[in-house]
C-alpha cells in the first residue's frame, strides 16, 4: 500500500511540473470578447460605431420611470407643467439633481465611446478593414457623436471639460473645465472634420446613420450658437457654407409627418435617433451591449398624460405658445389640442410594453436648417430678401398643408427692417420648432447672449405661480455633484 501512495504522490507532483511548464495548456481562450480580441475585424469597428449611438437611448428613454426629458422640455416659455419639477420653477435647481447627473453622465459616456473608437481606429493594422472609405466613415461617425455631445454640454452647462482622447489612466480623469467657448469650438472641428468624412447617404439597412448633411447641418448650427454668443460675423458666415453644402433635403408637404413613426427618416430630416424594439421592451432596464433585454425605445408620456406616469403631472403647452399661433395656421393643431402637445403623440406607435415609443426625435431637421441659414444671412449683412425667402419656405409648407390655405401668409419680401425680420425668424422658430428637444430654451438663451432679448424680464408663461427665474444663476445648469467630488479641477456653475 505505501508503495501506491508513493507511485500516486509522484504522478501528481510531476503532472503539476508537466502543466506548469506547458504555456499552451494556461494560455486558454476568455469566455467572452475581450477588447484585444474583438477589434479583428471590419464588423467589430461597425458594432462598435454603433455602440457609440446606443447611448443616445439614455437621453430618451422611460428611464426606469424617471425619464429626463423636462431636463430641455420645461426651462423655455413653450413647455410648462404644474408638477414641482425644478426645470421649470428654477429657484430649486441643485447640483444633486439625478436627471442633470444623468444627462451629464450620458454625454460623457458617449464622449469616451467616441474617443475610444477613434483610438482603434487610429491604430488597427493593415488589413482588417476590406469595404473601401468604411474606415473614414466610420471615423466621422465617432466624430460627429462626439461634437453632438460637446454641443449640448456647451449649451446647458456652458463648461466641463473637453476630453478629445481616450482615457487610459488615472492621470487623465481629472481634466479642467472648459473655458469660454471651448466646448463649442471643438464640437465645431468635429462636425467639420465629419463633414469630409461621412457619406452622402446610407443604404436602407442603415438609414438613420449621420452623412454629410448631418454634420454640415450641425456645423452650421454651431457656428451660428457661437456667432450668437460672440457675436461674431465670421461665424455667421461660416455658417452659411456649411448649410450651402447640405444637398437632396426638403420640406415634407405635411408638417406632421415629421412626426410620425411611419414618416421616420424623411426627407426633411438630418439626424434622429433611432428608437426601436425588435424584440422585448423592457423599459424598466437599460440596453447596453445585453442583447435587447432591456429597453432601445423613446418615451412620450409626458406629453400625453400616460397611464405610465403613475399619477405625476404631464407637460401642457404654454399660453403664450397657443397665443403665437395665427388663427388657421395648421400647424396649431398639430402641436396642440387644447393645453396639449400633440407633436410626437398624435402619430404614435409603442412597442409592445406600452410604454416605450418606437417614434424617433427628430433631432435636426431642415426646417430648423432654413430657419438659422435665414438668421445667418441678416447677421452676416447678406440679403434681406434672401432671408426673408427663407422665412417664407417654412410658411408655405404650413399654408399648403390645406388645400387652398391663406395662413400663415408670406412675409414681405420688401421690409428692410433687420430688427423686424429678426423677430420675423424668432416668432417662426417659436411656432415651428415648438416641444421639439429644447430647441426653444437654447435659442432663448443665446438670443440673449447676443442682446436680442433680455431673459431677466422674460415671460416664461409657467403655470407655476411660484417659477422665479434667476437670469445671473439659471442661464447654466449646475455642474452635478458627484463631478465636483471625483473632480478637484472642475468649477462649479455660479450660484450653485
Amino acid at each position: 500500500m505505501r508503495n501506491y501512495k508513493i507511485l500516486f504522490l509522484a504522478f501528481v507532483l510531476s503532472f503539476g511540473v508537466y502543466t506548469a511548464c506547458n504555456e499552451s495548456r494556461l494560455d486558454l481562450q476568455p469566455l467572452n470578447p475581450t477588447e484585444a480580441s474583438f477589434f479583428t475585424e471590419e464588423i467589430d469597428f461597425d458594432r462598435a460605431a454603433l455602440g457609440v449611438y446606443a447611448k443616445l437611448t439614455d437621453f430618451y428613454w422611460f428611464n426606469n420611470n424617471d425619464p429626463i426629458h423636462g431636463f430641455w422640455d420645461l426651462p423655455g416659455d413653450d413647455v410648462t407643467t404644474t408638477g414641482t419639477e425644478p426645470f421649470e420653477v428654477f429657484f430649486s435647481l441643485q447640483p444633486a439633481e439625478g436627471r442633470i447627473n444623468t444627462f451629464y453622465r450620458t454625454a460623457y459616456v458617449l464622449v469616451n465611446r467616441a474617443n475610444t473608437l477613434l483610438d482603434k481606429i487610429n491604430t488597427v493594422r493593415d488589413g482588417v478593414y476590406k469595404t473601401p472609405r468604411l474606415k473614414e466613415i466610420h471615423r466621422g461617425e465617432a466624430l460627429f457623436l462626439r461634437g453632438y455631445a460637446f454641443f449640448l454640454l456647451f449649451n446647458h452647462f456652458g463648461t466641463s471639460p473637453v476630453i478629445t482622447e481616450r482615457i487610459q489612466s488615472t492621470d487623465k480623469t481629472t481634466n479642467p473645465s472648459s473655458k469660454d467657448t471651448e466646448l463649442l469650438d471643438q464640437a465645431i472641428k468635429d462636425f467639420t472634420e465629419a463633414a469630409n468624412l461621412l457619406p452622402d447617404r446610407w443604404d436602407t439597412a442603415n438609414r438613420g446613420r449621420v452623412t454629410k448633411n448631418s454634420a454640415n447641418g450641425f456645423l452650421g448650427k454651431a457656428l451660428v450658437f457661437r456667432g450668437s454668443y460672440k457675436k461674431s460675423t465670421a461665424d455667421f458666415t461660416a455658417a452659411i457654407a456649411a448649410f450651402n453644402k447640405i444637398s437632396g433635403v426638403s420640406l415634407v408637404a405635411n408638417f406632421a409627418d415629421n412626426f410620425a413613426f411611419d414618416r421616420e427618416n424623411n426627407e426633411e430630416s438630418l439626424f434622429e435617433f433611432q428608437a426601436s424594439q425588435p424584440a422585448f421592451d423592457n423599459v424598466w432596464l437599460s440596453n447596453d451591449f445585453d442583447n435587447n433585454v432591456g429597453s432601445t425605445s423613446a418615451y412620450w408620456g409626458w406629453f400625453e398624460n400616460h397611464w405610465s406616469l403613475f399619477g405625476k403631472p404631464h407637460y401642457t403647452s404654454t399660453q403664450k405658445l397657443r397665443d403665437a399661433f395665427e388663427a388657421g395656421d395648421p400647424r396649431r393643431d398639430v402641436t396642440i389640442r387644447g393645453n396639449d402637445i400633440r407633436k410626437y403623440v398624435a402619430r404614435n406607435q409603442y412597442s409592445q410594453s406600452g410604454v416605450g415609443s418606437v417614434n424617433n426625435p427628430r433631432i435636426l431637421r431642415y426646417a430648423d436648417i432654413l430657419l438659422l441659414k435665414a438668421e445667418a444671412i441678416l447677421e452676416s449683412g447678406g440679403s434681406t430678401s434672401e432671408a426673408i425667402g427663407l422665412i417664407n419656405q417654412v410658411r408655405t409648407r404650413a399654408r399648403d398643408m390645406k388645400p387652398n390655405g391663406t395662413v400663415p401668409a408670406n412675409r414681405n419680401a420688401a421690409e428692410s427692417d433687420r430688427n423686424r425680420i429678426m423677430q420675423w425668424i424668432m416668432d417662426e422658430r417659436f411656432i415651428e420648432l415648438a416641444a421639439e428637444e429644447g430647441h426653444r430654451w437654447l435659442d432663448l438663451k443665446r438670443w440673449h447672449a447676443a442682446g436680442k432679448i433680455n431673459l431677466a424680464n422674460w415671460n416664461f408663461s409657467s403655470v407655476r405661480a411660484d417659477a422665479k427665474f434667476d437670469v445671473s444663476k439659471n442661464l447654466l445648469y449646475p455642474i452635478p455633484l458627484n463631478e465636483i467630488d471625483l473632480n478637484p479641477n472642475v468649477k462649479q456653475n455660479p450660484g450653485y
